[in-house]
């Protein structure tokens, strides 16, 4: 909840600001720039968690001293994190860049770097494994960004001018810093035709004095080597130093200072008096607006478990399950375990406990008894009815022998034929295309990947887990969603941007049919050929695809067959959605083998040097 206040204060901070912005300044929040690095150390803990945790603890120190550091040390990896606004920034500004780097800088722990380094203009914001608070320098990472000279005098002698202009603020900056704080500025008007040059310099609040010069007079060197061209920002590790030809920061220099920090303060007050009333009137509002969802979801499912007679006694199925015991557990997933259990009608069922404790809860109870419970197809898993009256929630689905397709493929000794694997991605392809059919709301899954294919007896597809699943009106475009899903199989427009159509499932089930084909697990957590989509792009280039298909078939396949389906699962990896294919159009090309597939065109890659090696997750 913290995150999403703190955004919204924003908001409306920019917007009542923006009557006095000559005032308020500017939260400089251009990105300078960012560096994502990956350590030596080996623990495969969750990054990304502690980074958040030590996010949230340096917020409300952020927000109060416009700096913090602090440090995650438990469990493992040990993250430290510093944050930091420019002295000249207004307590408002810094905390509108704060939330930007905030916002920008977890990209580097999504990829489980170990270290992150962000500059913009007004902040500056850290994650590391090690404690590199007294760091002054990094050769090897210290950054330098100048601007192009093609504003520099064209005569000599001005351009030596401009030079020494700048030689003088940057000595007077890095000199003065040390002794205030560790910030300075400093300019010099412009004359005889030379522009005139405003500097500023920022050493980290860690630093002691000794620190900060040892670290300024590095960034000057850093920034000098950018002239005569007319902007230069050196970002080292303990400090920041910049110069330019435009008065960028907010530091009052007339006589009138005084009377201009009251109208700033009174104007501050305004606006973020003004804002809080804003934002408790919002967070009451979505309290009690997701309270009500929540309560309308739950009231509606015992209408729907009623009117369908889906309804299942607890005691029958705990018995059915002798228990819930360890050894009628089939599997575990992020909304719960499923166990075996016998009926006393002998009917052998699947039953899903759900965790009770998380707000996903309720969705993925309503989502599937909701959207599942009357859909019926030979390629999706049957939802038979739950028990919603007892300590916990269960949900009961036919029982699936063969279980999932990621333990067929990738656990067991059974080799699936050639034939088989055609007919599992036939019959996906079939489920999918049945919940996007084109009559009535579209039913996007959301989490197609191998361990949510189960196969029965004749090793059909059916496809399970609808928890995270979401309807879409054909009138519309696109939803707007939290993202949701599987790392590796999630469409690159939902990650970026969360847009989600029905081309989301279309690219998840692209990935899976190179899984299927080529018999390697997709993971895109440190693979030193890169994960399965980029492996078969290579090959796609220099037409050796058929080299892709897996081993494990020792050529006993039709050449010509698997080409076609190569290509079509390349087509529906596009980085487009609009590239991409619908269902229904796969199923045809899939069946179909004199339909032309189009040529397809490079899908988007991550960059695999920054992701350390792990297996895929789950976000929900």
């Amino acid at each position: 909840m913290w995150p999403s206040i703190l955004n919204l204060a924003c908001v409306f901070l920019v917007l009542f600001s923006s009557s006095f912005s000559p005032l308020l300044g500017d939260p400089r929040i251009s990105e300078a720039g960012i560096l994502c690095l990956r350590s030596n150390v080996s623990s495969t803990a969750n990054v990304l968690s502690s980074v958040l945790d030590v996010m949230l603890k340096i917020t409300a120190e952020v927000t109060e001293n416009r700096w913090a550091n602090d440090s995650v040390t438990s469990p493992l990896p040990e993250i430290y994190g510093l944050a930091q606004c420019h002295g000249d920034l207004s307590r408002d500004d810094c905390l509108l860049c704060f939330v930007q780097s905030r916002n920008i800088l977890p990209r580097c722990s999504v990829l489980e770097s170990k270290s992150g380094r962000l500059y913009l203009d007004g902040c500056f914001l850290r994650f590391d494994y090690y404690n590199f608070y007294d760091e002054t320098t990094d050769p090897q990472h210290d950054m330098v960004k100048c601007a192009n000279h093609s504003n520099f005098p064209a005569d000599q002698q001005a351009r030596q001018q401009f030079v020494d202009k700048v030689d003088r603020v940057l000595t007077n900056v890095s000199a003065v810093a040390p002794e205030n704080k560790g910030f300075a500025v400093f300019e010099e008007a412009r004359r005889g035709g030379v522009a005139g040059v405003y500097a500023l310099a920022q050493c980290w609040n860690t630093l002691d004095r000794k620190g900060c010069r040892e670290c300024l007079a590095n960034a000057m060197i850093m920034a000098r080597n950018c002239t005569p061209g007319d902007e230069g920002r050196a970002m080292n590790a303990g400090c920041f130093m910049r110069y330019s030809t435009q008065r960028f920061y907010t530091v009052p220099t007339d006589g009138d200072s005084s009377k201009l920090r009251i109208i700033i303060a009174i104007a501050s007050s305004v606006a973020a008096a003004t804002s809080l009333i804003f934002i408790s009137a919002y967070v009451g509002y979505r309290k009690l607006s997701k309270k009500r969802e929540v309560q309308k979801k739950l009231f509606g499912v015992p209408a729907i478990v009623r009117k369908l007679n889906l309804n299942f006694n607890y005691e029958s199925l705990e018995k059915a399950t002798d228990f819930f015991d360890d050894s009628r557990k089939l599997g575990q997933g992020g909304a719960g375990s499923v166990y075996k259990g016998i009926l006393p009608d002998r009917r052998v069922v699947a039953v899903k406990r759900l965790v009770f404790n998380t707000c996903q809860w309720v969705d993925y109870l309503f989502n599937e008894v909701n959207l599942i419970c009357g859909i019926q197809h030979k390629n999706l898993v049957r939802l038979l009815g739950c028990s919603i009256e007892g300590p916990e929630s269960l949900l009961v689905y036919e029982y699936v022998p063969n279980r999932s397709l990621d333990q067929i493929l990738f656990e067991c000794n059974h080799i699936l034929s050639w034939q088989e694997r055609l007919n599992i991605i036939s019959g996906t392809a079939e489920g999918l295309a049945f919940l996007h059919g084109p009559c009535g709301v579209k039913i996007i899954h959301r989490d197609i990947k191998s361990s949510n294919v189960l196969l029965d007896e004749d090793l059909t597809a059916k496809i399970a887990d609808f928890g995270l699943a979401r309807c879409l009106d054909p009138e519309k475009s696109h939803l707007s969603t939290g993202i949701a899903g599987t790392l590796g199989y999630m469409a690159p427009e939902y990650v970026v941007r969360g847009q989600l159509t029905e081309k989301a499932d279309v690219y998840s089930f692209g990935v899976l049919v190179l899984e299927i084909l080529s018999g390697r697990k997709n993971s895109v957590f440190g693979q030193v050929s890169g994960s399965v989509l980029q492996s078969v792009w290579k090959q796609y280039k220099s037409n050796g695809l058929a080299e892709c298909i897996d081993p494990v078939l020792k050529g006993t396949f039709p050449v010509s067959e698997a080409l076609n389906v190569l290509q079509i699962a390349l087509l529906c990896t596009q980085a487009s959605p609009d590239l991409r294919p619908s269902m229904s159009e796969v199923v045809e090309m899939l069946n179909n083998q004199e339909r032309m597939v189009p040529v397809p065109t490079q899908p988007p890659f991550l960059n695999n040097n920054l992701i350390p090696d792990d297996s895929s997750r789950s976000l929900r």
